[in-house]
């Protein structure tokens, strides 16, 4: 079994593809917000210390270990990245995804990320961030980012429309994963 990274744009599923490989697979899912973000409430406000984040890193995702490691961790996840087997890059249609996001959001924090919320302006900002995906430059996480960062992978590289069912993704990982 594999070393798996599957990233690609906020709201495109790469956290629940991640973890339906990792329980298919019986293997470990480790989440790059849950390493790169210190535990808060409100969360996702202050990032862990590099130093921290690579002791996660090294301790979560051994060299000799199976895991699949989910989200975008270009520019500090550089210790593990030559251990991926496969890279799984999902991409999904901007109205699509930004909409998903928007749920996904009010379904975690409620009220809380409404006008008056305590969140609100954090949401806000979020939001405008992850809209910007598909247009943003290098500088930042963004489809040319990514697709930069791709271009100097050797390990094979899955393109998948995340507009698909769940299970269709995982079947088509999986079909990668055995063609290994």
């Amino acid at each position: 079994m594999p070393r798996i990274h599957i990233f690609g744009a906020s709201g495109s599923g790469v956290s629940t593809l991640g973890a339906r490989i990792a329980d298919l697979l019986c293997v470990p899912h480790i989440d790059s917000d849950r390493l790169y973000w210190a535990p808060t409430d409100p969360p996702f406000v202050a990032p862990r210390p590099l130093s921290e984040r690579f002791a996660l890193l090294q301790e979560l995702t051994p060299a000799t270990g199976n895991w699949v490691f989910s989200g975008s961790a270009i520019g500090w996840a550089a210790p593990i990245e030559p251990f991926y087997e496969l890279i799984v890059f999902l991409r999904l249609d901007p109205a699509i995804r930004m909409d998903r996001l928007r749920r996904r959001e009010l379904e975690r924090y409620g009220a809380r990320i409404e006008p008056g919320g305590d969140m609100a302006k954090a949401s806000a900002a979020f939001f405008a961030w992850a809209a910007a995906y598909d247009t943003a430059g290098v500088d930042r996480r963004s489809r040319v980012a990514h697709e930069r960062w791709l271009g100097s992978r050797t390990a094979p590289i899955l393109r998948l429309d995340s507009s698909q069912p769940v299970e269709a993704l995982a079947r088509a990982v999986l079909s990668a994963v055995e063609a290994l």
